[in-house]
């Protein structure tokens, strides 16, 4: 016999139910008729039937009932299933809101930690800050008035450069306060972001200088030169950090504030100019950067003179941005203009003569005007061997006709004596800059290209010479710094001095293109 469902029961007590009310009515029927003349006995049976029709009846309506009343049951209990589903949701959403929080939580109690120290730190150093002397803040002032160019692209001139440290901290201030005095009031917070983002310390000094515009914008407002000072300092951090799109935004938000307030050719605009032009350089936006380096050169010649080593400065800047474009009129135009104020205003042994001379070197080079090119280069390591050897003589010769020498020789004897027995030449370039060790490549890579590879080889070893020498030598610097041993000990700072000469050096021909 199978099993009935629920819904089967109801519905066949229920038919039993007609059923037997039918029959108690035919029961009753019977029993008054019977009462009129039978016999009591049959009289007694039908009431015995009426009776458990009866118990049959309310057992039915019994069964009725309870179905209902299952029903409600089942009703309530699903209801109580979706709370529960519900419930448990809620439950797991509570957790993870519990757990995000006890991050945040954790999170802000760091940030809190960090600031305390943070905040002990500009305590000392605000309680220092009293007892300076006024020679001291003097300098400071002078400091902050200066007007420096930002070199092009000071990370991708040189090999070398890959493995140093951040912008060094007085970069930092100069480039962001170029011809704007940084007041009182922000100096110590100025000079604290701009020493943690030197050091590399970017966690530290983006929310400092993110803390420092939101009160210089409550006390200020947002329209002060102020504010452009602390937003190209955030902006530099950023450019550090290879995050060029946030440090544009920053710069031309610096531009606006600082051409409203300080005038449109205020050499503090040329700076912001310049280093917005310096990072559209390094995306290799050069149609973009062009026209703003054009105008920071304007400024400079109207503020500065026509003659100003700084102009020389922006129109190398102009000249690497026209030589990515191939413009190369125009570059010799301006590394001509620029190598004129340096020799006029520096002298011939300054070391952006000789720099200025590579990179005009390098765009003859890309022209294919190799005599050019040549003739710059020798003029470069001449004047390096004179200032290290003396006149030039028989017995006397520079690096270079050592080299010819050598390559006319080569037949006679395969056996070259090494170059180093000549003057200790890998010295002189390491003693001079890092220049002197670009143009020693640049003019071997020439020579190679000449079939000259006798004397591409001698100025090439020569340069790796060079540069190894210096790298020993910046290596015992940093571990003389460290070891606190000063400088001149074991001649870490002479080359350490030479490391960061490097920095500026802007050849063109050793320069890796920036990356997009």
């Amino acid at each position: 016999m199978t099993q009935m469902t629920q819904e089967e029961i109801v519905s066949n007590t229920k038919t039993v139910l007609q059923g037997l009310e039918a029959l108690r009515v035919e029961h009753l029927t019977l029993v008054s008729n019977l009462s009129e003349g039978t016999e009591g006995s049959k009289r007694e049976i039908v009431r015995q039937n009426i009776e458990n029709i009866e118990l049959g009846l309310g057992e039915a309506q019994v069964i009725v009932v309870l179905a209902s009343h299952l029903q409600n049951i089942e009703a309530e209990k699903q209801k109580l299933r979706t709370q529960v589903r519900r419930l448990c949701q809620e439950n797991a959403w509570l957790r993870d809101e519990l757990a995000n929080t006890q991050q945040k939580l954790q999170a802000s109690e760091q940030s809190v930690a960090q600031l305390e120290e943070e905040k002990k730190h500009l305590e000392f150093m605000a309680s220092v800050k009293k007892y300076d002397d006024n020679q001291e803040h003097e300098e400071n002032l002078e400091k902050s008035r200066s007007d420096p160019v930002v070199e092009l692209f000071p990370e991708d001139e040189s090999e070398e450069r890959q493995n140093m440290s951040p912008t060094p901290a007085n970069q930092f201030a100069n480039h962001a306060n170029a011809g704007y005095e940084i007041p009182a009031r922000l100096r110590t917070l100025h000079n604290l972001v701009i020493q943690y983002a030197s050091q590399g310390r970017y966690e530290v000094a983006v929310p400092l200088c993110k803390q420092a515009l939101e009160d210089l914008e409550k006390t200020s407002g947002h329209d002060h030169p102020d504010v452009a000072t602390m937003l190209n300092i955030l902006a530099l951090v950023y450019r550090d950090q290879n995050k060029y799109k946030e440090a544009a935004n920053l710069l031309n938000d610096a531009l606006a504030i600082r051409e409203k307030t300080l005038g449109e050719n205020h050499p503090a605009v040329a700076a912001t100019l310049n280093n917005l032009a310096v990072l559209y350089g390094k995306r290799g936006k050069y149609k973009d950067a062009e026209p703003l380096c054009k105008r920071a050169l304007e400024i400079r010649e109207n503020v500065l003179g026509k003659n100003h080593p700084d102009v020389a400065k922006q129109l190398n800047n102009l000249a690497l941005l026209c030589q990515n474009q191939t413009k190369y009129e125009e570059v010799e135009i301006y590394y001509q203009r620029a190598l004129e104020i340096y020799e006029m205003k520096l002298g011939p042994d300054d070391p952006n003569v000789a720099k200025t001379k590579n990179n005009l070197a390098s765009c003859y080079l890309k022209q294919g005007k190799y005599k050019e090119a040549e003739v710059l280069y020798k003029q470069v390591l001449t004047r390096a061997h004179e200032r290290e050897f003396g006149t030039i003589n028989g017995e006397n010769k520079p690096i270079w006709q050592v080299a010819e020498e050598r390559e006319e020789n080569k037949l006679k004897n395969r056996e070259n004596t090494p170059y180093g027995e000549y003057g200790g030449w890998h010295k002189a370039a390491k003693v001079d800059s890092p220049t002197v060790t670009v143009t020693l490549k640049n003019l071997g890579a020439l020579y190679r290209r000449q079939g000259k590879y006798e004397a591409a080889d001698t100025l090439e070893d020569c340069a790796l010479r060079s540069k190894k020498e210096a790298l020993d030598l910046a290596k015992q610097s940093k571990v003389a710094k460290i070891l606190g041993v000063p400088e001149g000990i074991g001649g870490g700072g002479g080359g350490r001095q030479k490391m960061k000469d490097s920095d500026k050096d802007d050849d063109e021909s050793v320069r890796r293109t920036p990356k997009q």
